[in-house]
């Protein structure tokens, strides 16, 4: 049986709050696409992983992005970005012939965006180079999502360098699911490598089907995931309807927010990175749900996915 704690039940206190430099120690690997987001009105940077990295910096942690980009001007462009934004390029790699990823945005006739995640680009190659398995050896946290795991290149990197992390490690799966890169088989392997799953509603109750799991309802599923798994954790987004953590036997809930949205881009990625932090900061699941609300609304309320917290 779920034990369900409400909003009203999780506190809204900040009197446990902890400095930024208290925790600068815990250090966080975070393997994943480097890309451009081709829109009508201009490119823009995309790619969870460098937001999930960028927040995670914000709350005091020693992250590094482990990624590729092309020897052109959009690779050093992207490089440029991210040192702008004060995150290591320490592990990013360049490929002397793959090209920087790029994702294409066209609207359709009913203004619906279409996008086309070009293949064959450099963060489908990502290496495991020898100075990325020694900061895997010593990171807190691991995080790695689907889409990366296109490539069977890539995915062998992130299976190697998983199977480094140490036994107490957080090992974070956020699940992407974008059209045509969702195989059954890549998703059961990244389940297989994960003991903290993050994902939003509609993808959860994808996967159950895709796994054919019983049940209809959100709960029911998560702890087949979870008992399936052996995952510690399973993070739930659900827009506008709030969000919930599944952890050891317990759901918690926690009402969104209500702020005046200028954008949701990155918001779930600042959550994601608010929990990874929490936890690694010893924090209570309740504070860190409140907290992780916080922080996703906050950068709702700003343009772009790498706002600075306040």
């Amino acid at each position: 049986m779920v034990q369900i704690l409400k909003g009203s039940q999780i506190s809204n206190s900040h009197s446990s709050a902890t400095t930024t430099a208290e925790y600068t120690s815990m250090k966080i690997l975070s393997i994943g696409e480097a890309l451009w987001d081709m829109l009508p009105s201009g490119r823009k940077v995309g790619g969870a992983p460098a937001n999930f990295a960028f927040h995670c910096m914000q709350l005091g942690a020693d992250v590094r992005i482990l990624s590729r980009v092309g020897n052109d001007d959009l690779g050093r462009e992207l490089l440029e970005f991210y040192r702008s934004l004060g995150l290591s390029t320490e592990l990013i790699e360049t490929d002397p012939t793959a090209p920087t990823g790029t994702v294409g945005v066209a609207l359709s006739a009913d203004g619906q965006p279409q996008f086309t995640i070009h293949e064959n680009v450099a963060w489908d190659k990502i290496e495991s180079t020898d100075t990325a398995v020694r900061f895997a050896q010593s990171a807190d946290a691991i995080y790695f999502g689907s889409l990366a795991a296109r490539n069977e290149a890539t995915l062998r990197t992130i299976q190697t360098l998983v199977s480094q992390t140490k036994p107490s490690a957080l090992r974070v799966l956020d699940l992407n699911l974008r059209d045509p890169f969702v195989a059954p088989n890549v998703i059961e392997s990244m389940l297989r490598l994960a003991n903290v799953l993050k994902l939003n509603d509609d993808e959860l109750t994808r996967i159950a089907t895709m796994f054919d799991v019983s049940g209809n309802t959100a709960e029911q599923h998560a702890d087949w995931f979870i008992s399936s798994y052996g995952l510690k954790m399973l993070i739930l987004t659900c827009g506008s309807h709030g969000s919930r953590i599944f952890n050891e036997g317990k759901e918690y809930f926690c009402d969104s927010r209500k702020v005046e949205v200028i954008d949701t881009v990155g918001a779930g990625d600042a959550f994601t990175a608010m929990v990874v932090v929490g936890l690694l900061s010893g924090w209570s699941i309740e504070t860190i749900h409140e907290r992780a609300n916080e922080i996703a609304a906050f950068v709702c309320t700003q343009s772009g996915a790498t706002p600075k917290l306040r």
